[in-house]
């Protein structure tokens, strides 16, 4: 029997309208002996029942799985697993030349709390709520029970995402098989996945889009691609014609990785180069005019709301130096991957850059994630990638 959590008066309303979390202060107590991660019922004052989720410790209290009284076994989360490969089957990403895209997209496939990124026949499951670290083995299993998935090994990496006060000390490993390539397609380039020691899950898929657009853009420029990471940009904008092609990140092993999908992608070619120097020193000490397509796309300025302000002063401060920097006629594709920051806030952000610079700048592209990473209507939330790309003269 799971335990029922009761919603104060006129608290129902939220869950009315389907948004998936319930706030601790929404709920008229706490059973002081509930574990975090236990299943629980959500039910309102006047006795109706909610649904059913997972209860954790914090501000958001519960993440709603269902709006309805169901269990939630091994069957529920082959269902919703189902579903989530149909659509990534309807989206036409499942191709000779497309093995990475993400499969569960946490609030956005109705499974709160979960990301599951597909490289190859490796599915790389990343649990953000204790419910679903427990839930782990019974997934694992479900996602390589997906009819027609293909999908032989499942590598969990929850150690950096989980909450540290639930004292779980998880461990990245494989739950199943073992991967014998590190190797997927994107759109028919080769990119080597770092799952094991890399970021996030090992590679950011949802860039795929805005990569390919930028690749249609690039030919006969001199690109410059800032927190390159593991090179996505670089190597469309290498295919795509660029004059040349040069990658700046922090991080040597980051540098290194980057060169390895150059080199795999376009061996022996000299047009690339990579540097592992401080962003906003390089592009302090780059003359103006050097490059005519400039990429910004850093790590998450604000992870939560209190590190707004100095969020918004960062990218005003970044999209101020590629603004003045680019050569003119020339591009910016600029991003924040920040869900702290609205869109419109981040427009704003890069507004006063561009007013800083006194130059003229027009918008022609506003772009955000892609349809792998569906945002789900009641949860606005979920909408975290906002980009612009940028005409400067």
């Amino acid at each position: 029997m799971i335990a029922e959590l009761r919603l104060k008066r006129g608290k129902e309303e939220s869950l009315d309208r389907f948004h998936p979390w319930v706030f601790s202060g929404a709920l008229t107590q706490m059973p002081h002996d509930l574990e975090e991660g236990s299943l629980v019922r959500v039910v309102a004052a006047d006795g109706r029942v909610m649904g059913v989720g997972h209860f954790q410790i914090g501000s958001i209290a519960v993440r709603m799985l269902d709006f309805a009284d169901v269990e939630i076994d091994a069957d529920f989360f082959a269902g919703r697993l189902r579903r989530a490969w149909q659509l990534r089957q309807s989206l036409g990403l499942l191709r000779p030349d497309n093995t990475a895209f993400r499969l569960v997209h946490g609030e956005g496939d109705f499974l709160p709390g979960l990301v599951v990124d597909v490289y190859g026949d490796t599915a790389v499951l990343q649990a953000h709520s204790v419910g679903m670290h427990y839930q782990r083995e019974t997934l694992a299993r479900c996602l390589v029970e997906l009819p027609g998935a293909g999908l032989r090994n499942v590598y969990y990496k929850s150690e950096t995402t989980l909450p540290f006060k639930a004292r779980l000390d998880p461990v990245n490993d494989y739950l199943i098989g073992r991967a014998d390539t590190d190797i997927a397609l994107e759109n028919g380039l080769r990119f080597r996945i770092d799952w094991l020691r890399g970021q996030k899950t090992g590679f950011f898929v949802d860039q795929r889009d805005n990569r390919s657009l930028l690749g249609r853009m690039a030919a006969g420029r001199r690109v410059l691609n800032m927190f390159c990471y593991t090179g996505g940009f670089s190597v469309y904008a290498m295919r795509g014609g660029a004059e040349l092609v040069h990658s700046v990140d922090s991080s040597a092993k980051a540098v290194a990785l980057t060169d390895a999908n150059i080199e795999l992608n376009f061996p022996g070619d000299t047009r690339h180069k990579a540097f592992a120097e401080d962003a906003f020193k390089y592009l302090d000490n780059t003359a103006a005019g050097v490059y005519d397509l400039i990429v910004l796309d850093p790590p998450a300025f604000a992870k939560h709301r209190s590190a707004l302000r100095n969020a918004l002063r960062g990218y005003q401060k970044l999209n101020a130096a590629g603004i003045a920097k680019v050569a003119p006629g020339g591009l910016v594709f600029t991003f924040s991957c920040s869900q702290a920051v609205s869109r419109e806030q981040f427009r704003l952000a890069v507004f006063s850059a561009a007013a800083q610079t006194g130059r003229r700048v027009r918008i022609l592209h506003q772009l955000t994630q892609p349809a792998d990473h569906p945002v789900n209507i009641y949860h606005p939330e979920g909408e975290y990638l906002k980009g612009l790309v940028l005409y400067v003269e």
